[in-house]
């Protein structure tokens, strides 16, 4: 028998981990995002493959090697996990049957007491979540290459940019329903295979953010060969078309910070691409006019795709304000914050348990139902912040705070380059929508913001131990 050397098992492990979680992201974002039901068990199984993954890094670690140092990164996780698992212990609600009814009644539990309004939810919640977040995190534990981290992301990129061209197509021909009208969705604004329009419009601003920062990664060409050898010129095509989806979609907010992500490519971008155009043996002047005319083209061809959702979801968005000051403040969604958050005072340590937010809210849930009669359901605080607090408490949210601050501390002395600088402002843009909205009420979405922040942390350290190596040769 031939035994494998430490290297080659390395090397081995390092190729699993980008297999897995590539074909992760591939996988939930085409069911429709991980939001159907009967989809949430096969992902949950394929992320179990990501936590068996860890487990065989774990015991196959050694000091020396470059994911050693991110072990540390994975004890708040534990907390949390011991967190909601003592909670599954005490269940919150009493469920009554009457006739064919279910009924939760709520039992009175001290404050101070981690508790899980329906046990078994809460634990399917962070048996999910665990596979998502140790796929993830095992790039930063197993992959000591950059160029797998590029390939994985051009993976997702390249994904993206299926999914666009699909729910674009899909739109035009006016279908009313997901996969061209075969599945029908709750939702008027879907878009592709996802079920609401806010939802993909997140996924795309991660997506994109990727995908600049691989297009400024390359710009200059091989051996700077120019913008037209190399992936470059690829990239900024994909870009295009994953970007103006967004609008195509009818996410507004979204749209927005997709604005601010673009302009801040495009500052960042210009000189370099200029630059290439020059390698390329276009003239200063001509590179100038070039991009001017190109950014002409892209804003036209965006507007006469998307020109009149833009005018459709601008005028809805005109008399969705104009109620909410004539009902005062922020209209309903003011209403649902309040509530929310007297949902999360109630509980503030330990929150009502893991997915208990449906269970819950109803028994805040103020807001009285209008002309017809129908009542007002919420399953979802639209604001992931308050959500996270009335659902774990402070101290469960703090312990996914401490998650993202360790690695983010990490690096916070060394330089970023393109790529993990466009996925870290990606990542940071859906943190922000997430106090408004409830981007991270979809799976596909938290899977893209776990691998785009990992990805954007072990970028920077692998790019910080390269230049060490060079200085010290």
């Amino acid at each position: 028998m031939i035994e494998s050397s430490p290297h080659e098992s390395r090397r081995i492990l390092e190729f699993l981990v980008a297999i897995q979680v590539a074909v992760f992201v591939v996988g939930v974002s085409w069911a429709f995002g991980g939001n159907a039901d009967w989809v949430r068990t096969p992902i949950s199984l394929w992320g179990s493959l990501g936590i068996a993954l860890t487990a065989v890094i774990i015991a196959l670690r050694d000091p020396r090697q470059v994911g050693a140092g991110t072990f540390l990164w994975l004890v708040p996780i534990a907390a949390l996990n011991v967190l909601v698992l003592v909670s599954c212990l005490t269940p919150g609600f009493k469920v009554l049957a009457y006739g064919n009814e279910t009924y939760l009644m709520p039992i009175k539990i001290p404050f101070w007491k981690p508790s899980a309004a329906v046990p078994g939810l809460a634990a399917k919640e962070l048996w999910l979540f665990d596979g998502i977040y140790f796929s993830c995190a095992n790039i930063a534990l197993a992959v000591a290459n950059r160029k797998l981290i590029r390939i994985v992301l051009a993976a997702a990129v390249g994904n993206a940019l299926a999914l666009s061209i699909f729910g674009t197509v899909q739109k035009l021909v006016g279908s009313t329903g997901i996969y061209f009208g075969s599945v029908k969705s709750p939702q008027d604004y879907f878009f592709a295979s996802f079920v609401y329009d806010n939802h993909w419009g997140a996924f795309i601003i991660l997506m994109s953010g990727a995908c600049f920062g691989l297009v400024l990664r390359y710009l200059s060409g091989p051996k700077g060969g120019g913008l037209f050898r190399g992936p470059a010129f690829v990239g900024i095509v994909a870009a295009f078309l994953i970007a103006i989806s967004v609008p195509l979609s009818g996410a507004r907010t979204c749209t927005l910070l997709l604005g601010i992500l673009t302009g801040v490519a495009l500052v960042k971008g210009i000189s370099t691409a200029s630059a290439a155009l020059r390698q390329s043996g276009v003239s200063p002047v001509g590179a100038k006019i070039g991009i001017a005319v190109v950014v002409v083209l892209a804003a036209w061809t965006t507007w006469e795709i998307d020109g009149d959702v833009i005018q459709s979801r601008v005028s809805k968005a005109k008399l969705q304000i104009s109620s909410a000051w004539a009902e005062g403040g922020l209209g309903a969604r003011s209403i649902l914050y309040h509530d929310t958050w007297r949902m999360a005072r109630d509980r503030p340590l330990f929150g009502w348990g893991m997915a208990s937010y449906p269970s819950v809210f109803p028994l805040y849930n103020t807001q009285v139902p209008k002309g017809d009669r129908i009542p007002v359901v919420y399953h979802d605080a639209h604001s992931d912040w308050l959500q996270s607090v009335s659902e774990i408490g402070f101290v469960g949210t703090i312990f996914i705070g401490i998650a993202v601050l360790l690695p983010a501390l990490s690096v916070r002395k060394l330089s970023i380059s393109p790529l993990p600088h466009f996925l870290l402002l990606g990542c940071g843009l859906v943190a922000a929508y997430a106090w408004v909205e409830f981007p991270f009420g979809n799976v596909a979405v938290v899977l893209a913001w776990w691998l785009c922040f990992i990805c954007a942390i072990q970028y920077v350290r692998l790019s910080g131990l390269r230049t060490v190596k060079h200085q010290n040769d």
